[in-house]
């Protein structure tokens, strides 16, 4: 798929009242269905959404080389991956990558952009030679036993000194648990959205959604070969990381 390939101009903001009504305990999927509304579930749903997004790509754009490729991996409606782009500029390369084919028909796409958008398994797809990485929100979708080693293929792509930005909702061991919980329920509440449709939204999520605590995280981190591991931003259960791959050269 080619930058030059149509789609649409800007993704939609339709409503998220997917969990409005009593529905089936299904688990979470990224369909149509959720795709529709994405823009405004996330939004709405995740605290300081818009400083996460402008600060990956102030990161990302710190990390980048001339002439290396820039990933962004299970990329949704390609919010990173635009505000990247328009940081980096024309000329440099970002392939985006969702394993939802309704996420990324919806990806708004520019006429000459370096942006290419590409439906495939993340697991799987090949990695070219890389400065910049970003897992936003993505890993925790994954089956445990599949996380290290995609982190081990991002950090072999990655040029030494080389950059993951990785953003996941973590796990806390009680009491903190409980206490960001409630305080993250109160938050949604002051989205609009109601206790039923908190309640069924995370129920679905439970099904697919394994959240690691941040020692776990590091851990896994430095194992597949990433030192210089830094909490940048923080907001209730979600938190970002700059891992810098190793043999990095000191600034």
């Amino acid at each position: 798929m080619t930058p030059e390939e149509s789609g649409p101009d800007s993704p939609e903001r339709a409503p998220d009242a997917l969990y409005a009504a009593p529905r089936d305990a299904e688990r979470f999927r990224f369909d149509a269905e959720v795709a529709e509304v994405f823009q405004d579930m996330v939004e709405r749903s995740v605290p300081g959404y818009a400083s996460l997004v402008h600060g990956t790509a102030v990161l990302g754009g710190r990390y980048a080389q001339t002439g290396a490729i820039c990933y962004d991996l299970g990329c949704s409606l390609g919010a990173v991956t635009r505000a990247l782009s328009a940081r980096l500029g024309a000329t440099h390369p970002i392939l985006a990558i969702d394993s939802s084919p309704d996420m990324i028909a919806r990806c708004p796409r520019v006429s000459g952009s370096p942006v290419q958008y590409r439906c495939a398994d993340i697991r799987e797809v090949e990695l070219e030679s890389a400065d910049v990485v970003v897992l936003n929100l993505t890993l925790q979708f994954l089956p445990p036993e599949d996380r290290l080693p995609l982190l081990h293929r991002i950090a072999e792509a990655l040029h030494p000194g080389g950059a993951l930005i990785l953003t996941e909702k973590l796990r806390f061991d009680e009491p903190e648990e409980s206490l960001v919980q409630k305080r993250y329920e109160n938050f949604k509440r002051a989205q609009g959205y109601s206790d039923l449709e908190i309640s069924q939204k995370r129920t679905a999520l439970e099904q697919v959604l394994v959240r690691d605590s941040l020692p776990i995280h590091r851990e896994r981190l430095a194992t597949a070969g990433f030192d210089s591991v830094t909490v940048w931003f923080q907001c209730l259960h979600f938190t970002s990381m700059l891992a810098i791959r190793r043999n990095a050269t000191p600034d």
